[in-house]
């Protein structure tokens, strides 16, 4: 990816809330994973908390940035 490519992503707003969407919940969700396995010490357990976290937060935030995006619209 060159530097125009991501320039260009930065410009739109739909395709940089998306972006900006995939690349937190990855770091989020290493976070959860670690997180959760410390604390139950099962990786089937820890997997199914991430798993669903991520899913549930992933629609959330895009929800949320798009939310921004229409207040700072109007």
């Amino acid at each position: 990816m060159n530097i125009h490519t991501i320039y260009s992503v930065a410009k739109n707003p739909q395709t940089r809330s998306f972006a900006k969407t995939v690349t937190w919940r990855v770091l989020a969700t290493v976070i959860t994973g670690v997180i959760a396995y410390l604390y139950t010490g099962e990786l089937g357990t820890a997997s199914e908390i991430t798993l669903t976290a991520a899913a549930v937060l992933t629609v959330a935030y895009y929800f949320h940035e798009r939310f921004w995006l229409w207040i700072r619209g109007k």
